[in-house]
């Protein structure tokens, strides 16, 4: 990125507040096309299409989970190269049929490929307006984005999953509910198309200043060999199996339960309500509290009233345990995102999403498949129980597991030490054996560097390794001191380099 544009992109929610907005306005529709199905889809299974085994009825849930999770993964890996806008329009094109296909179904198997055109819809356009929105707003207001995007899809789901039940109980379950698709799917489709912008180079201006090394096995680290982010996809793949049960299963154990539909659209729409708006207050509180602890209560709370929803029979008992279930969901689901931010570079941040993105939404999956095999076994009661323990044990692994990230990045900056300038230019006068890394972009050390420093960005240190012998005495360099030459200086420390030290006041300082 050239000097001029470098100074043309700022990073940080108030300097792209209009992009910003536009994106959440954008999600809002990508949350609107999952919520046409959420209160109606299998109540056309049962009443429409007579299938009465509930794994068969949740076989739309099955194949829009796979489908999901695939493309969650490419889009994350495909995001540097293709662009994240062009992923965003072609998610939406995607999305143009489904309407159409719902409204028109002739049997089952169709509305499973309308939920496999919703899963690749869902990965592209979602997982691109989580990217850009990170991309965005930089390190500080991470978890306040994460909020907003994350609060404006689910209060889409739970605003439209009630007004289609509305719209069923008044006017049959086809085909009015499903035409406000047909606005959905053109707005998204138009406006990522002629306004939004891609965050290329705001992914560039935060690698200059990023702290965060690169991860050397992007998909095993995220998917559990790291201990943080490992924890996270587990939470989120546990998550999104309860959801997926809540999905599926709830309106049908309400309707046995002798509710009528729209007490059944009320229900089910306090949910993602709830989880919606408790974004925008938890996704602030997680660039403030500790993330383990608002994963870990999170994940506890909603186990705990998933198993408490098998003894509920009043109207009113099911209202406040889909508030409470959706504020312990809203707990979480920025807290994630956040998280995996929060531990990878940018560069590999967009992959590192996919990756988790891929695990969390093949819990729709794993949960329609479990829960319809239990609930045709057991019952749909025994079906609730085990995914609530299966929460909870989440919730444990996540207390043991997983490390405060705050303590962790205070480690990492304070495990070295820092070396004046005096004392280095004395020892070069020695004629001792060491050498001055700058660890800054190349177009920061063209503009001012130490002349007897070589350039080798903080991204690019491991392909570097193996340029120096591990008795050189290495001594890094950024231009203030103290953020990323101390992130260099513990990687080098961490692969065997004794004695590395950064350099005190940087290269600001070194006259």
């Amino acid at each position: 990125m050239n000097t001029a544009i470098r100074n043309n992109v700022k990073l940080g929610l108030k300097d792209n507040w209009q992009q910003f907005a536009l994106l959440v306005v954008i999600n809002a529709f990508v949350g609107g096309m999952v919520g046409l199905e959420r209160s109606i889809l299998p109540q056309i299974a049962e009443v429409e299409f007579g299938i009465a085994a509930k794994s068969a009825i949740l076989s739309f849930i099955v194949f829009f989970g796979i489908t999901k999770a695939v493309t969650n993964y490419f889009t994350g890996a495909l995001a540097n190269q293709v662009g994240r806008k062009n992923l965003l329009v072609i998610g939406w094109i995607f999305a143009l049929p489904i309407p159409l296909i719902l409204i028109n179904a002739t049997n089952w198997n169709w509305i499973i490929f309308a939920n496999i055109l919703l899963g690749i819809n869902q990965g592209l356009t979602w997982s691109s307006t989580v990217v850009m929105k990170i991309d965005l707003v930089g390190e500080k207001n991470r978890g306040l984005a994460m909020g907003i995007n994350e609060s404006a899809g689910y209060l889409a789901v739970g605003a439209v999953a009630f007004l289609t039940g509305w719209m069923a109980s008044e006017y049959g379950l086809r085909p009015y509910p499903f035409y406000i698709g047909y606005l959905f799917a053109g707005a998204g489709l138009i406006g990522s198309w002629f306004f939004v912008k891609d965050t290329v180079h705001h992914v560039t201006m935060e690698t200059t200043t990023s702290t965060v090394r690169k991860l050397k096995h992007i998909f095993w680290e995220t998917t559990w060999k790291d201990r943080n982010l490992g924890s996270i996809s587990q939470a989120g793949l546990v998550n999104n199996l309860n959801d997926g049960m809540v999905w599926g299963l709830f309106p049908i154990l309400l309707a046995g339960r002798g509710f009528d539909l729209d007490k059944i659209a009320v229900i089910v729409a306090v949910y993602p309500v709830v989880w919606g708006v408790g974004q925008l207050f938890t996704g602030k509180m997680a660039d403030h509290f500790s993330k383990k602890k608002m994963l870990f209560w999170g994940m506890l709370l909603q186990g705990i009233v998933l198993s408490l929803m098998i003894f509920a029979t009043a109207y009113f008992h099911f209202i406040i345990l889909s508030a409470i279930l959706g504020a312990g969901t809203a707990l979480v689901y920025p807290t994630f995102l956040a998280g995996i931010g929060d531990y990878t570079h940018p560069q590999q941040r967009a992959a590192s999403i996919g990756v988790f993105r891929l695990w969390r939404d093949s819990g729709y999956a794993f949960g329609a498949i479990l829960t319809g095999i239990i609930a045709d076994s057991l019952g749909i009661l025994p079906s609730v129980g085990v995914i609530a323990g299966l929460t909870v044990f989440s919730a444990v692994i996540i207390l043991i597991r997983m490390t405060d990230p705050d303590k962790v990045k205070s480690e990492k900056l304070t495990g070295n030490e820092c070396i004046s300038a005096e004392e280095v230019k004395r020892l070069m006068h020695l004629n001792e054996k060491l050498v001055i890394v700058d660890v800054r972009d190349p177009g920061e050390y063209a503009e001012q560097h130490i002349h007897q420093a070589i350039n080798i960005p903080l991204s690019q240190l491991e392909e570097h390794l193996d340029q120096f012998n591990k008795d050189t005495r290495i001594v890094t360099a950024c231009g203030k001191g103290g953020g990323r030459s101390s992130e260099a200086a513990s990687f080098y420390l961490e692969n065997g380099f004794a004695g590395t030290k950064w350099l005190c006041g940087g290269t600001f300082g070194w006259n």
